[in-house]
């Protein structure tokens, strides 16, 4: 069966605050981790005040800390943004306190405007040294050489596994070189999901951390009692996407009974687009989703946004969803059950 995991957006609400938000985002996890999912990560968005994730290796350890088993890590890290060698600081010291359960996932874009941009101390040259930056990573989480001067301490020896993130063919190719895992981003950019799959596989060089390719697809899911619940809990993540087009990015706030009321046409076909590839339904509409979803692109992974207002509304869309899955792997007449 495909494994299933989530991605979470920390998102402040109208009404929570920032550590409502984080909280929230570690009472999920430890739902997540007794309904079976595989791995939480959240992601680096910065200047942004509905996403509480900016420090995005604190709130891992927020959350490692409040689960037991599950895989916990970032999804991701924008490495332009950083020296590699703060980054190998941090997650091995994450990875000291959690052994066997960080995740260090590397995205390209800087995840933010040129303002922020600047106030990070980073420029857009900062991507071009992207594969270098990785290697770079990989061997501060090797083991430490007998010579070795400078080291990321404690990271030397942790070997916390590295994914590349991308939402293009671009990340498809550094991925399958590298010898990496791959997730695409296609919960926000669809476009070219098959074609960076197709590519990922057919160029995939074994390595040390991988012998054969592993290729995670992100996904919107929102399960609900009816189909026409969850559209209506769906308009939450409807009106952020268009927000963000107007530039107007804020809190997250509660559905609407009518999204046409809210977004005019040209905006409606903007947000659709990028959001074209979403599963919203009953846990049997869900269910088929799914299926279609993996038998379309070979997924070894669905990486689940269900990106719900209300937290005990977000906790039943994530156990409908595992419930849904599971049922993949069943009988029809055990499905039904």
């Amino acid at each position: 069966m495909t494994a299933l995991s989530i991605l979470d957006l920390v998102r402040v609400t109208q009404d929570t605050d920032a550590r409502g938000a984080l909280d929230n985002s570690r009472d999920l996890a430890g739902h997540a981790e007794r309904w079976g999912y595989q791995r939480f990560w959240v992601a680096e968005h910065h200047n942004m005040i509905g996403i509480a994730s900016a420090a995005t290796s604190v709130v891992i350890g927020h959350i490692a800390a409040g689960t037991k088993t599950i895989r916990v890590g970032a999804g991701g890290i924008m490495l332009p943004n950083h020296a590699p060698i703060v980054i190998a600081e941090q997650f091995g010291t994450l990875a000291r306190l959690f052994p066997g359960r960080i995740d260090l996932g590397l995205g390209r874009a800087p995840g933010t405007d040129q303002m922020t941009m600047r106030a990070l101390r980073r420029s857009l040259q900062n991507s071009d040294n992207f594969p270098q930056d990785i290697q770079e990573l990989q061997a501060y989480f090797a083991p430490a050489g007998p010579n070795q001067r400078l080291q990321a301490v404690p990271a030397a020896g942790t070997d916390v596994p590295l994914w590349i993130l991308g939402s293009s063919t671009y990340g498809a190719q550094l991925a399958a070189a590298l010898g990496l895992p791959y997730a695409f981003a296609s919960h926000f950019a669809p476009d070219q999901l098959l074609q960076a799959l197709q590519i990922y596989h057919q160029h995939f060089e074994a390595s040390e951390q991988s012998t054969k390719p592993h290729a995670m697809v992100g996904v919107n899911i929102i399960a609900a009692d009816t189909d026409a619940e969850a559209k209506r809990l769906w308009t939450t993540q409807q009106m952020s996407f268009t927000n963000m087009f107007r530039g107007t990015r804020g809190l997250s706030a509660p559905p609407i009974d009518d999204i046409e009321t809210y977004w005019s046409p040209a905006e409606k076909m903007q947000a659709m687009g990028m959001l074209r590839r979403s599963i919203i339904g009953s846990k049997e509409t869900v269910r088929a989703g799914i299926a279609a979803l993996v038998e379309e692109t070979g997924a070894d992974e669905l990486m689940i946004v269900s990106d719900v207002y209300d937290h005990a509304t977000r906790l039943k869309s994530y156990e409908m969803i595992a419930g849904a899955a599971a049922g993949l792997s069943k009988t029809p007449a055990e499905a039904a059950c």
